[in-house]
């Protein structure tokens, strides 16, 4: 690992405004407006002098990580590969959905420790969390594609809520109306349930939108394909989500990865709607991006059938639920939800 200058992406504003001290307030100011701009050198903060220029890039890295290639779906997905100062790599994907509305997809650790049995990026194990700068660069390079990105999910590799103190840093710096001054509306965390960490959040905020990874409410199947399940135990999460809302006041997404012959019973639904009793909630449908390889206690993983699909939808539309169903995107590229990591193939894309 080499010795890299300090970086200067993913600081919040008074962090940056320290770092830069004995510079007055309005020129760190000028630099965070420069950095959510998305410029690449110092040499392009125009309204900053010459010789501060040549001294800001003597001392500070605006980022520390690179494009090291690309993907592109015919379906308008755009998967990165991202080479970090170590020699890391992660991914993050631009997603378009059918009203052309652009989403940033982000990874907050490289790897994932919870070794869900149908993500592929849990199949890597966790290398590291990664720094507020590193979150935030994802989100500079799927802007320099795509200038009028709407939306950020944390859904890429990684579980956010183990990594939380650097992302709250990115989340702040996302959200400052002196910088970037995205909405929080439109932020969606999605994680497994760590219970401290939605406790955390409950607590202190950020007021981003909550999404849960739910799969199911069968404790016991759950517990299976997620062994998290077995440290934070579904009554306790449930407890949580309700203390979150009665806190934040927020709606919350629960998404259900449909494994076909897995968790598609009328059992497997039954059991989903009573997770869902007295929560408010909008139950988001995902069927299972195939991973070549993976199985589930002896058996190849395998999609739901449209009947499984449907099958489903029409039970927990019957209890009451609302329901909706995920675009499935970037299936081409393992860009869809569950297809990230680890990097094979790299180098088929190597190159901007």
């Amino acid at each position: 690992m080499h010795q890299i200058k300090p970086v200067l992406s993913g600081l919040p504003f008074e962090a940056l405004a320290e770092t830069l001290k004995p510079l007055p307030q309005f020129r760190a100011e000028q630099v965070f407006q420069w950095i959510a701009r998305g410029v690449s050198s110092f040499q392009e903060m125009t309204n900053l002098a010459i010789p501060l220029r040549e001294d800001l890039e003597h001392r500070f890295s605006l980022s520390s990580s690179i494009i090291a290639g690309r993907a592109a779906d015919p379906d308008g997905t755009v998967k990165l590969y991202i080479r970090l100062h170590d020699g890391e790599r992660i991914e993050a994907v631009l997603l378009t959905d059918g009203e052309h509305r652009k989403t940033a997809c982000l990874s907050t650790q490289a790897g994932c420790p919870l070794a869900c049995a149908f993500c592929k990026t849990g199949t890597r194990g966790l290398t590291r969390n990664l720094t507020s700068g590193e979150i935030l660069e994802q989100f500079l390079h799927l802007r320099s594609i795509e200038p009028e990105i709407a939306n950020i999910v944390f859904m890429g590799m990684g579980e956010p809520l183990l990594n939380l103190p650097e992302l709250r840093k990115t989340l702040e710096v996302l959200t400052d109306s002196r910088g970037f001054g995205l909405s929080k509306r439109r932020i969606t965390l999605s994680t497994s349930g760590i219970i401290a960490g939605i406790r955390n959040l409950a607590a202190t905020g950020p007021e981003v939108r909550l999404a849960l990874s739910l799969t199911t409410g069968d404790s016991n199947l759950r517990s299976r394909l997620m062994p998290v399940t077995k440290s934070n135990p579904l009554p306790s999460l449930k407890d949580v989500l309700y203390d979150y809302q009665q806190q934040q006041g927020q709606r919350i997404t629960l998404e259900a990865v449909l494994l076909g012959g897995v968790n598609t019973r009328q059992e497997d639904s039954d059991a989903l709607a009573a997770f869902a009793a007295g929560l408010d909630v909008v139950v988001n449908l995902i069927p299972w991006n195939p991973v070549e390889g993976m199985v589930f206690e002896g058996q190849a993983l395998r999609e739901p059938t449209a009947r499984e699909i449907a099958g489903y939808i029409q039970r927990l539309k019957r209890r009451g639920l609302k329901v909706t169903r995920r675009l499935r995107k970037g299936l081409r590229i393992a860009g869809a939800c569950g297809q990230l990591g680890p990097p094979g193939g790299l180098k088929a894309h190597e190159g901007p």
